[in-house]
């Protein structure tokens, strides 16, 4: 929460081409972080031509995003052409927000705080490796002599 929200862009770029999207290019992803960038904080190109691209949306909030948000940024959606989108916020969603993109025709998926930060620490993002253990088994063939 103490970060510029600049920076919530990134990683919310960087843990989506993480999970897979867009492959392993580095340029699949890109967080736009500007003002005038249309209710659009970055964009997944899902393939090496970017035919098909994801777009982003993330907030860092501390209170319930609502339905207007989500209606803005699926008018976001709309002007840019585009049929798919994730919304990302550090706090929650209304329950609201949640009937208005099941009822919807394009695919927007609503990931709040708590999800954002298991996928983060599912996929290796803002954490690191503390330790490895090793267990270890007898090698039946090694003693078969």
């Amino acid at each position: 929460m103490e970060s510029q929200p600049s920076f919530l862009e990134q990683v919310v770029v960087d843990l989506i081409v993480q999970m897979g999207y867009g492959g392993s290019r580095k340029d699949a992803g890109e967080a736009l972080g500007k003002s005038g960038d249309e209710g659009i904080d970055g964009i997944i190109k899902e393939d090496p031509l970017g035919l098909d691209v994801i777009y982003l949306q993330a907030k860092r909030w501390e209170t319930t995003v609502g339905r207007p948000e989500i209606q803005k940024f699926a008018g976001a959606l709309q002007g840019q052409r585009a049929r798919k989108g994730i919304f990302i916020t550090t706090s929650c969603f209304s329950s609201e927000a949640i009937e208005y993109v099941a009822r919807i025709d394009m695919k927007i998926i609503l990931i709040d705080g708590p999800r954002l930060a298991k996928l983060m620490f599912d996929h290796g993002i803002g954490v690191a490796k503390a330790s490895t253990y090793e267990v270890k088994r007898i090698d039946s063939d090694y003693f078969s002599n």
